[in-house]
């Protein structure tokens, strides 16, 4: 394998950063990864760096780690960041693909294979959040956007949030990472968050109608407890609990996160 390269892509909201790991000898579709919000594609660093088998890539949602932010806060869609992941796709020259999203990525992922069906072959979700309209207002209001101030409650309030929702084996340096990626949008920093919720009442019918394959790791993490409602919706995958991970599981698993996607891709 080579090592994790960087590089950046036209798209249709600027430059698209992109992290890669090229396979010597691919045997297999490369893999595209896809963040959780307010997160960026070095979440899944550690991850790339254990997968041997395949082509990875790491893509950074419009206004999110290295790529550039949309001028309105109404392209902060799903939709705009799956059109995003598929213009990175196309200007690598790959064919069909693996997708792996993560939280907000989960979306992006159904959203690809609904926009190019026959460019995916198989999706693999961490969570999958379908809500009752009640659940989401609940969700929106603990996502809602902190003002600035001089005392800092905004970071203060991230912080204590990263703290509470730590997953084993993460460590502090690990989260102080993680947590800088909260930061890297300003003011944008809840858009994505803000593009899942507003996915969310169609996402319950577009995974229902999705022919691949789709296997659900469910860690336990925040969503943990609602991500089995997704079973019933899936016409060819399963809900595959992972109690033993938390939040981070990426950086502090990346050898079982490996194991166990491969094992789900075949």
């Amino acid at each position: 394998m080579t090592p994790v390269r960087r590089r950046f892509v036209d798209g249709p909201f600027g430059q698209v950063h992109v992290r890669v790991r090229f396979a010597k000898d691919p045997d297999k579709p490369p893999l595209v990864c896809l963040h959780q919000s307010p997160k960026s594609g070095r979440e899944f660093v550690n991850f790339m760096k254990a997968m041997d088998d395949r082509t990875v890539v790491a893509i950074d949602n419009p206004g999110h780690g290295e790529s550039d932010l949309p001028l309105c806060i109404r392209d902060a869609t799903i939709e705009n960041y799956a059109g995003s992941a598929w213009a990175v796709v196309d200007a690598l020259g790959f064919g069909q693909i693996d997708l792996l999203g993560h939280h907000t990525g989960t979306k992006v992922a159904t959203e690809m294979a609904w926009q190019k069906p026959d460019g995916v072959r198989q999706i693999v979700m961490v969570s999958a959040l379908v809500l009752t309209p009640e659940e989401q207002a609940d969700f929106e209001a603990q996502f809602r956007p902190v003002p600035l101030d001089e005392n800092g409650t905004r970071f203060k309030n991230m912080w204590e949030k990263s703290i509470q929702h730590r997953g084993p084996g993460v460590s502090l340096e690990d989260l102080a990472v993680s947590f800088a990626e909260n930061l890297r949008a300003g003011e944008a920093y809840e858009w994505g968050h803000k593009a899942a919720f507003e996915y969310n009442p169609c996402f319950r019918d577009r995974v229902a109608a999705l022919e691949h394959k789709v296997t659900v790791l469910n860690p336990k993490d925040m969503l943990h407890d609602l991500t089995p409602r997704v079973a019933p919706l899936l016409k060819n995958g399963e809900v595959i609990d992972h109690p033993e991970w938390g939040f981070g599981f990426m950086d502090a698993y990346a050898d079982d996160a490996v194991k166990a996607v491969t094992a789900a891709l075949g």
